[in-house]
């Protein structure tokens, strides 16, 4: 099977809410052009930024549709798989497949910790049942489960795994990743302040939060990073990486749907428990995004729909 080659910039979308924390349709529609105008390569719907956790598998269903008539066959479109149980994963993976998703986003497990051996067979009969390319988000730090290079390279024999996001916070894996597994899967680097490092070590792409926001700038950071512009590119990235920060964080939804607000490409309306920041946590994600918009380099501006 030909797999498809993913790179770029790929934002975890938001998922806008109105007030009553009711799927703002339009809202989600609306923001998603918005980085499809500003040249992202594709989105993954209903991560960790999306708020997965607290929508029902009929609402990641909803979004997910939203997002594929939205992005209109311009970039790949993939659903995030982040279910307690195989059995949930696979109804949801038979939903999205029907809706028409590009591919998956799969989480090796979530809330229970597996060991290698089950998340590893998880991972394997999600990517069966999809008959669509994945990409396997491996994240150790958030939730305690760490499919290593060695792992990978026993899963190397299935032929629907593409791709790979690696967020945990030791950048010497992308290397390691690399020596073990060559170019079998494309490698996106989940981790938006190790985003110039992973770059430099040969990612082929960022899972990118602050990307929400700033799609342009994203993008524009991965273009000279790919064309050996790496002084230009140090520059930007220096400028972002106050913003970047916010996104490695328990509460990465309120900073960045906070940023989303500030920037004007956004509310911040969310889902309980969650609660939009107050006080001095508040004031101090203020006062990184103000500073970051009083010295925004025009040059590589998102464009405002």
């Amino acid at each position: 099977m030909h797999q498809p080659r993913w790179k770029g910039i790929f934002p975890a979308v938001t998922t806008k809410f109105h007030a009553d924390e009711s799927i703002d349709a339009e809202g989600t529609a609306r923001h998603i052009e918005f980085q499809i105008t500003n040249g992202i390569h594709g989105l993954v719907t209903c991560g960790s930024l999306g708020e997965a956790s607290t929508l029902k598998l009929e609402e990641k269903l909803q979004v997910a549709e939203i997002a594929i008539k939205a992005a209109k066959g311009r970039i790949p479109v993939l659903a995030n798989v982040s279910e307690t149980s195989t059995r949930e994963a696979l109804r949801y993976i038979d939903g999205a497949n029907a809706l028409g998703v590009s591919g998956f986003m799969v989480m090796p497990s979530v809330i229970y910790v597996a060991d290698a051996r089950e998340a590893m067979l998880n991972v394997r009969t999600m990517a069966e049942a999809a008959q669509k390319p994945i990409m396997v988000y491996n994240n150790p730090v958030a939730y305690r489960v760490d499919l290593k290079p060695e792992h990978m390279l026993e899963l190397a024999d299935c032929q629907w795994i593409a791709a790979i996001k690696e967020s945990t916070d030791n950048i010497r894996r992308i290397t390691d990743l690399r020596n073990t597994l060559g170019d079998r899967y494309q490698l996106f680097l989940g981790v938006d302040d190790l985003a110039y490092e992973g770059l430099a070590l040969g990612c082929d792409g960022l899972l990118a939060g602050l990307g929400c926001a700033f799609p342009r700038e994203t993008v524009a950071l991965y273009d000279m990073m790919k064309v050996g512009e790496f002084a230009e590119a140090l520059k930007l990235y220096q400028w972002m990486t106050p913003m970047l920060h916010l996104d490695v964080s328990t509460k990465l939804v309120q900073n960045l749907k906070l940023i989303d607000f500030l920037v004007g490409v956004g509310s911040e309306h969310m889902r309980r428990p969650r609660l939009p920041l107050i006080g001095a946590e508040r004031a101090a994600v203020e006062a990184i995004v103000h500073k970051a918009l009083a010295t925004r380099p025009s040059k590589y501006q998102s464009v405002m729909l």
